[in-house]
Parts: structure tokens; C-alpha cells; sequence
């Protein structure tokens, strides 16, 4: 079987697959990127319905196109961001190859380099870039039993109201995905139950000036690492209807009902820990520390920007907060179906060699891998807070691309040497 050779190989053709094969056609770098489904396909295929980006149009998107036809404050629908991609690869001649997927991949034995085995063959390459991000796999956690006449499905799966059966719903999880499809169901008419755990939630916008701004005047996208206990803290953040900040006191007056971290399930009873309260109020603290600093910037750099005390009332408690629920008969509840918005693992099984640990999560400095050739892209802080963002992974892609390329040219320096020495052992020969 004829086996195809490549310096590079990018595996994953959403936004940090075409970011890295930007990069290294700047460098030089002989490379494919192969996608399993079409290009952008987890935009397209994996999220509901009315999802939109949850950064404004200015701000999420790679540095060398704007996206077409999208007022820059606006936010953008997702087969629109998916469709900005096809064509910024279309604008950056990236050899993509979609509808192969890899199913393995070894390092070569007694030489350089890795062995691909793909659904269309076979592909030696120097250096493999798993530009698959983290969100791959649903993590659903083992609760609530199947079955039951009850209809469970993760947030990936989740497409809009009428896919569901009529009655109530449970959604677990409030970040950004849990919190705007909860908000979409009760809008459709739907008895909605959100379970709420330790979340941030930053102003959509403050000053006039949207929060993503304010992170980047701030500096806060380029912190380095994740503060004390906040690694696996959710950010509840929505650009849905033009952009809000989410307010669960308001989602409780509106009719949401709020209960506490799903705990357990039991005979048709899922318990909820007594934390409900200890959660809003650290999510209102992420708050008001973004304003102050906000406030402080503003005055230290005498900026025109009016003052907007709204932003800082807090709403009386609903009664679903002031006595939160700690057990719920689900059929007495009207509960139909539970959506699990709590978020993806990692799948790396095709990658067969030696930089993960123990949970199966990548050994990396800034996506340079403890395996020499393998290199992540599209990581939560990969380098900074930024990493898992469109414009993040862009500069992320940057650097790995510069990696590649410096130990290309150690390589081909290293080949050319052994050339010259065994030409000029062949000439004293002769």
C-alpha cells in the first residue's frame, strides 16, 4: 500500500486546524489538515439551533478577515461562523481534506517521525498537530439512570423546544450553554428547573463598552493561569437577542425555577445540594469586582464613558432562592426530560504515544508536547485565559507554528550535513 509523506500533519479543521495551517504556510511548513466531516463541522452539527457566538463580531474572529456581512457589535449565528471559516480557509489556500478521519497514530521505529493510519490510508509525517480542542466527548455524569419514560441528552445534542416532549424540563448546568437554553425553553412556554453551580458571570457590557473589551483593557485575557479553585468554574455569558448579561435572580422572577448543584437521584427524587444562594452571590462578587476595576480604569485614564449604576442593583430573591429546593419528585414536577449541559472531555485514544497523565489530559508547555513531533492546539489556557478563544487559538497557533518550523530547519540542517559528509567520504573513496 502506497503510503503518503507529509512534514506536518494538523488533525481537526475547526477554528485552531485552520489557524495552524495559516501559520505554518507562512513558515514554510509542507503540511495537511484532515477533518473528519466538513470544515467547522462541531458549529454546524453539534450545538443547537439559535446558538451565537458569545463575543461580538469585532472581536471573534482571526485578525486577518472580518466576518462578511456581520455588523461588528452584533453576534454572529453559528452557520455563519462556521461558513466565515470554510471561507477563510478557501482565503488562505488551506489543504484540507474532509471526510477522513484518523484512526491511529505510532511513532516510527528506528526513524523520525509518526505513523497515521487514516480512513483513506496511510500518511508518514514528521510532526502531528492535534488541533481537536477539548470539547469532544459530552461529559454526562452517571445520575440519573436511563429509561423511565424520561428523555436525557447532553447540550450537544440539544437542538431547540419542539424536539423535546411536552412538560417541564431540568437542565444541570449553568454556564453559557445551560443558561441560554434554559432561558430559550422558558421563553417557548416551558416549566424550566436550572441547577445552578460556582459560576462566574462578567457584565455582557458596562460603560457602553462590551465585556470583552473590558477583559482585554483589564488584562485579564492574558493571564497565565487560572486563579486558586477557579480551574473548573463555569461563565455564564450570552450573546443571544443581541447580547445580555445573565441575571439569575431575573431568570427566578421571570418564572425560571433555580435549585442548587445537582447531588444524587434516587426512586424518582434528585436531591440538590443547599448551595443555591452561596452560588449567585459568588457569581454577583465576580461581578462587581469586573465594575470596580472597570470604574478604577476608567477614572485613571479620565475616559468619556458614562457611569451606569443600573448595572449594580441586585433584584429582591425569588421564593425558588430565598427557600431553595433540596429534593425534586421529577413526576410530580412535571419533569419530561433533563438536558445535561456539563460540558465535554477529552478523546485522545487515536493518539498512541507517551504525554498524557493519568486522566488522559495532555502533557503540554504552551501545546509543545512532552512526545517530540506532538504539539495540542485549541486548549483551555494553552497560554493564557484567551487560548479557547477564536482570537486565542490564532496566537497560540502562531507560536507552535514557530516551534515546528525552528525544529524543521535543526532537522533538514542535520540531513543536509549528512549528505555533505557522506559525498565528500564517496569523493576520498574514489
Amino acid at each position: 500500500m502506497a503510503v503518503e509523506e507529509i512534514d506536518t500533519l494538523v488533525v481537526g479543521a475547526g477554528q485552531a486546524g485552520i489557524a495552524m495551517s495559516e501559520h505554518l504556510g507562512l513558515c514554510g511548513v509542507p503540511h495537511i489538515v484532515i477533518e473528519r466531516g466538513r470544515i467547522a463541522e462541531r458549529w454546524r452539527s453539534e450545538r443547537w439551533d439559535s446558538l451565537v457566538a458569545n463575543g461580538p463580531a469585532w472581536h471573534d474572529r482571526f485578525p486577518g478577515m472580518e466576518i462578511p456581512g456581520a455588523d461588528p457589535d452584533s453576534f454572529v449565528g453559528k452557520e455563519a461562523m462556521a461558513d466565515y471559516f470554510a471561507a477563510y480557509a478557501t482565503m488562505i489556500q488551506a489543504p484540507v481534506r474532509c471526510g477522513v478521519e484518523v484512526l491511529d497514530v505510532r511513532r516510527r521505529i528506528g526513524r523520525p517521525g509518526f505513523l497515521v493510519e487514516t480512513s483513506r490510508g496511510l500518511i508518514e509525517a514528521n510532526n502531528i498537530v492535534a488541533a481537536t480542542g477539548a470539547f469532544q466527548h459530552p461529559a454526562r455524569p452517571d445520575i440519573v439512570p436511563d429509561g423511565f419514560g424520561l428523555l436525557q441528552i447532553h447540550s450537544r445534542d440539544y437542538r431547540n423546544p419542539g424536539q423535546l416532549p411536552d412538560g417541564s424540563v431540568m437542565v444541570v448546568g449553568a454556564g453559557s450553554s445551560g443558561v441560554q437554553i434554559a432561558d430559550e425553553l422558558r421563553r417557548a412556554g416551558r416549566r424550566v428547573y436550572l441547577s445552578v453551580g460556582p459560576h462566574d458571570r462578567p457584565p455582557r457590557s458596562y460603560r457602553g463598552r462590551d465585556f470583552c473589551w473590558w477583559l482585554g483593557v483589564l488584562g485579564k485575557w492574558d493571564l497565565d493561569t487560572p486563579g486558586p479553585g477557579t480551574e473548573h468554574v463555569t461563565i455564564a455569558v450570552s450573546g443571544a437577542r443581541g447580547g445580555e448579561t445573565i441575571d439569575f435572580r431575573r431568570l427566578a422572577a421571570q418564572g425560571m425555577v433555580l435549585v442548587g448543584r445537582t447531588n444524587d437521584y434516587s426512586d424518582g427524587i434528585m436531591t440538590f445540594a443547599p448551595d443555591l444562594r452561596e452560588n449567585i452571590e459568588r457569581g454577583d462578587a465576580s461581578l462587581f469586582a469586573i465594575l470596580d476595576e472597570a470604574d478604577a480604569y476608567v477614572d485613571r485614564n479620565g475616559l468619556d464613558l458614562p457611569p451606569e449604576p443600573a448595572a449594580r442593583i441586585v433584584d429582591p430573591e425569588a421564593e425558588c432562592i430565598a427557600n431553595p429546593i433540596l429534593e425534586l419528585d421529577l413526576a410530580e414536577a412535571g419533569v419530561q426530560a433533563i438536558i445535561w449541559a456539563t460540558g465535554y472531555t477529552v478523546d485522545y485514544s487515536w493518539l498512541k504515544v507517551d504525554t498524557f497523565d493519568e486522566n488522559g489530559r495532555p502533557r503540554h508547555q504552551r501545546g509543545v508536547s512532552a512526545e517530540p513531533g506532538i504539539y495540542f492546539l485549541g486548549l483551555p489556557w494553552q497560554s493564557r485565559r484567551g487560548s479557547s478563544f477564536i482570537w486565542g487559538v490564532w496566537h497560540d497557533a502562531k507560536f507552535v507554528a514557530d516551534r515546528i518550523s525552528t525544529q524543521r530547519r535543526y532537522r533538514d540542517y542535520g540531513a543536509a550535513n549528512h549528505r555533505a559528509t557522506a559525498a565528500a567520504a564517496t569523493f576520498v573513496r574514489s
